[in-house]
């Protein structure tokens, strides 16, 4: 499977927002409406590097962590403690504190290796 290109992507949202700026009633009273389409289109044109790592590691790998932790605990849990409510309270828990490491881990090595990217929190 291909991954879409960024200029592919970029086009795409500048017709969603266009248009959504099109059936707004708000833009059309408004005396720079023209103006907003070119501003909109040149950061639609804009180069730069790709964001997916960044993406990923900020927003979908804390996400993970938590769903396989809480997963694992309540494994683990079960055979230790016959409370159901305690099992639960605890792995939501254990989870919470596992994911709350990985992010602390992902913004070290993001200060570590000077990545001045959207997870390093400045």
């Amino acid at each position: 499977m291909k991954i879409p290109t960024i200029s592919i992507i970029n086009s795409v949202l500048l017709y969603v927002v266009v248009k959504i700026m099109a059936e707004q009633k708000i833009c059309e009273d408004c005396k720079q409406k023209h103006d907003c389409r070119s501003v909109y289109r040149q950061l639609g044109d804009m180069k730069g590097p790709s964001v997916v790592v960044e993406v990923i590691v900020a927003f979908l790998l804390p996400l993970v962590v938590f769903i396989v932790s809480l997963a694992v605990f309540k494994e683990i849990l079960a055979k230790a403690i016959s409370t159901q409510h305690v099992q639960t309270a605890l792995s939501l828990l254990l989870a919470l504190l596992i994911t709350f490491i990985c992010i602390l881990i992902v913004r070290v090595i993001n200060r570590r290796f000077g990545q001045g990217s959207a997870v390093s929190n400045k």
